[in-house]
């Protein structure tokens, strides 16, 4: 089997990017398990690099100078690095930045192919925020960009189906990102129920309509003992809105850092508790003390804070757009919508459960990961579908017309 050398592309290469810095991070780092498969990272550098960049070893990450505007992530030297690195194919995640433009000039240059992974931003909600911005980058590169891929990557089938709705004909790779199991064993959570989210402070999270549903269902809250924790790191002052939200609805709030509260302290006498991000131990320690997790997204690709949630064997409360329709098949999450009745429905199912209920639906939440969204799993698939855009190899199972 011939050895093929990747190119990731990305914009942000460090926790500032979301879910998609863990999700490549960790595909990178799998794909360089796979036999014959040589990866290197190209990113733009921000202000998270110093404290993330050791965290892609043993992958070689270079970090480009930015300049501009910070939400066009454009690094005049990522496009001599691509062209300079011999790549045999390169493979862009999330859409809308420089970097696809630095992709689609390594390509007409070095006449090479490359996949694309929109990571969601393809589906209708996403297309339709700052519409008239996307509408000038797609004329500008976007639009080449995608058209000209040789294969597009889609997380679920769902977003395989946004792909279709926006125009884009070529084959699609339906790959679902991974998750790292967790170290020895999640231990019996305690009597105190914390319901977490935990990832980016953004509108399309639906943590507003969240925080009315929980007014709406303080008193069931109370008395089961249940607090909602909101940990994340904040984005355009989303965060303040929150809080504001919160004090209307009548919700009493505290702010408590994450370190502090995996730390075992007394918790405030609060029923909100904003806890800022977590990462690391942190994050380790904060999964394995909630009783569950929620996400009333408007709009995913496919998150990564709900397939962690379940390999720490807790109870999902989602939306739809998740796009993790195995869940409920599974048993393993509950149905939202993404308004405040229907969140609070599903909050209210939650409340009137018992310590073995919880267990039970965690228990098919971990039984689901093990048998769906390894890395291992992922990258395998997506080291087929390189070779395949590349001539090597026959068209993998996972690949549609």
């Amino acid at each position: 089997m011939l050895p093929v050398k990747i190119g990731l592309v990305t914009s942000s290469v460090t926790r500032q990017g979301g879910g998609i810095f863990f999700a490549l991070r960790s595909l990178g780092k799998a794909l360089g398990e796979q036999g014959g498969v040589e990866v290197e990272v190209h990113g733009v550098a921000d202000g998270g690099w110093a404290e993330d960049g050791e965290s892609w070893k043993p992958l070689r990450c270079e970090a480009h100078a930015g300049r501009g505007p910070a939400g066009l992530a454009w690094a005049p030297g990522m496009g001599g690095a691509l062209l300079a690195g011999g790549y045999d194919l390169l493979h862009t995640h999330g859409i809308w930045q420089w970097p696809s433009a630095a992709v689609s000039r390594w390509h007409r240059r070095a006449d090479g192919p490359y996949v694309v992974s929109p990571h969601g931003m393809l589906d209708p909600w996403a297309v339709r925020q700052s519409r008239w911005k996307k509408r000038l980058v797609s004329v500008c590169y976007e639009s080449a960009h995608l058209r000209e891929a040789g294969c597009l990557h889609a997380l679920c089938e769902a977003e395989a189906e946004a792909i279709r709705a926006y125009g884009l004909r070529q084959p699609i790779a339906v790959i679902p990102n991974g998750v790292d199991l967790p170290e020895g064993e999640v231990e019996v959570r305690g009597e105190e129920r914390l319901m977490l989210f935990m990832g980016r402070l953004h509108p399309k999270k639906g943590l507003p309509n969240a925080l009315r549903a929980w007014a709406a269902r303080r008193g069931e809250a109370k008395r089961g003992g249940w607090r909602m924790v909101v940990a994340g790191w904040d984005q355009g002052g989303h965060e303040a809105e929150l809080k504001r939200l919160a004090t209307e609805s009548g919700l009493v709030w505290a702010d408590m850092a994450a370190a502090e509260l995996v730390r075992g302290g007394v918790m405030p006498e609060a029923e909100v508790v904003f806890a800022g991000p977590a990462f690391g131990e942190v994050k380790d320690a904060l999964l394995r003390r909630v009783s569950a997790f929620v996400l009333p997204s408007f709009s995913e690709g496919l998150p990564m804070s709900v397939l962690e949630a379940w390999a720490y064997r807790l109870p999902v409360v989602m939306t739809e757009h998740c796009n993790l329709p195995e869940g409920f098949a599974a048993g393993a999450a509950v149905r939202t919508g993404t308004g405040v009745e229907e969140i609070a429905a599903g909050f209210g199912e939650v409340f009137g459960w018992g310590g073995e209920s919880l267990s039970l639906m965690g228990e098919r939440g971990r039984a689901l990961v093990e048998r769906s969204f390894t890395w291992g799993a992922c990258a395998a698939q997506m080291a087929e579908v390189y070779r395949w855009v590349l001539g090597a190899g026959g068209k993998p199972a996972c690949v549609t017309n």
